[in-house]
């Protein structure tokens, strides 16, 4: 028998929403018929392969409004329930505000379970003999596509400035060996009985800066394999059962995680957050969907898992004359930029201002010369969060209506 968790709304059971979310400074509470795709349909049976974003998408315009249309509470949001392949969604539009409900397994029907009255439901009944029948367990609907992300689960990646410091460490090899691979056995300090036997190996990769301020947020942690424990002691002897790249020593060890995906329910933030895209997975310069980008804010500025931000792209900062006075969108001049373009923007604001009041604007006319001009930015995609740190989190490209780049910004949408 398939075990259940509550679905997301029981179907018949009101939910009465306590703190419900707020979406920008005017609290929103409920989805309108506005929010609804003009095809929703008005059932839909979850099929294997499907992701909550896939289905949002089919009822709401916005997906990351999903909790609005279920009418769902905040401790229902951060303990969302299931929903499983062959369950139904039903969208009510009856009442003022449009609703979902949901049915399990697709068991509903008219005049009780069995679609007839319980005279017809009696004669129905046929006698089984007992046997042996084998069915797959149930896994549960996924919020996003889990490929892309797993090894962002079960990997740190990031880690504070001395966070790897205290770690064991790899101290020798077999036959000596400078670089071991799959196979190989390698020893290493500061590994207890008590510890555990697989470990992932790390290597500090490069300082990770919020681009906005400079502050150093912390260090990628490169991973590099897996290994096993063969023989505690002093040292600990391991086999490499992995390696994504050749171990050294001086490599560091961190306990292996268990990969899990836990379900998230896409939603806005329910304060105004702002920030920007610091790096994408793979180096590469223009980011589309499902591709995974590190962003400057974290738990200490109030991110959580499944929190949806809209992307924007910066608007350039250009002269009376129209010439753009900056084009860089590198990472290594990523602060630069930043800094550049508020810079700009706030001289900007300062000579409008010392125009008007010495009376040079005209109302209407041409862009005065020596104005400097930022234009607005302009939105560009969803990214939805999906691992958080301290000091800044994973996302996901989600959507990406326009190219996206390093440095773009992120804010509640």
């Amino acid at each position: 028998m398939r075990k259940r968790i509550i679905a997301l709304v029981v179907a018949g059971i009101s939910l009465v929403p306590t703190g419900l979310l707020a979406n920008g400074p005017v609290p929103a509470t409920k989805a309108t018929n506005a929010d609804l795709q003009t095809d929703a349909p008005t059932q839909y049976t979850v099929v294997k392969g499907d992701t909550l974003w896939h289905i949002s998408g089919r009822f709401l315009k916005e997906p990351f409004k999903w909790p609005l249309l279920w009418q769902m509470n905040r401790e229902q949001i951060k303990n969302p329930h299931l929903i499983y392949p062959g369950d139904i969604i039903k969208l009510d539009r009856s009442g003022a505000y449009p609703e979902l409900s949901i049915v399990s397994g697709g068991s509903g029907g008219e005049g009780g379970a069995s679609g007839g009255t319980a005279e017809q439901a009696a004669g129905n009944v046929v006698r089984l003999e007992p046997r042996t029948r084998i069915a797959a367990l149930g896994v549960a609907v996924p919020s996003i596509p889990g490929a892309a992300i797993g090894p962002f689960l079960t990997q740190p990646m990031v880690v504070e400035a001395n966070g790897l410091d205290t770690a064991p460490a790899i101290v020798a090899t077999e036959e000596s060996r400078i670089l071991v691979g799959a196979g190989s056995i390698a020893y290493a300090d500061r590994i207890a009985s008590t510890d555990g036997v697989n470990w992932q190996v790390f290597r500090r990769g490069r300082e990770l800066t919020d681009p906005d301020t400079g502050e150093l947020l912390g260090y990628e942690a490169r991973y590099v394999g897996d290994a096993r424990v063969r023989r505690y002691g002093d040292p600990t002897t391991l086999e490499i059962t992995k390696a994504r790249e050749e171990i050294n020593r001086g490599d560091r060890l961190l306990p292996a995680r268990e990969t899990s995906f836990p379900s998230y329910i896409p939603r806005a933030p329910d304060k105004p957050i702002k920030g920007s895209i610091m790096s994408v997975d793979g180096g590469v310069s223009e980011l589309g969907q499902y591709q995974i980008v590190t962003l400057n804010r974290g738990s200490r500025d109030g991110i959580e898992v499944g929190h949806v931000l809209a992307s924007f792209r910066r608007g350039d900062v250009i002269t009376g004359s129209g010439q753009v006075i900056d084009t860089w969108q590198t990472d290594l001049l990523g602060g630069l930029r930043s800094w550049w373009y508020e810079n700009m923007e706030t001289k900007a604001e300062e000579k409008a201002d010392a125009k008007e009041a010495s009376g040079e604007s005209k109302k209407g006319g041409a862009v005065l010369e020596g104005t400097v001009l930022k234009i607005p930015d302009e939105r560009n995609g969803l990214v939805f969060v999906f691992r958080v740190f301290e000091k800044m989190s994973y996302a996901m490209v989600m959507r990406s209506t326009k190219p996206i780049y390093v440095g773009d910004v992120v804010q509640t949408p």
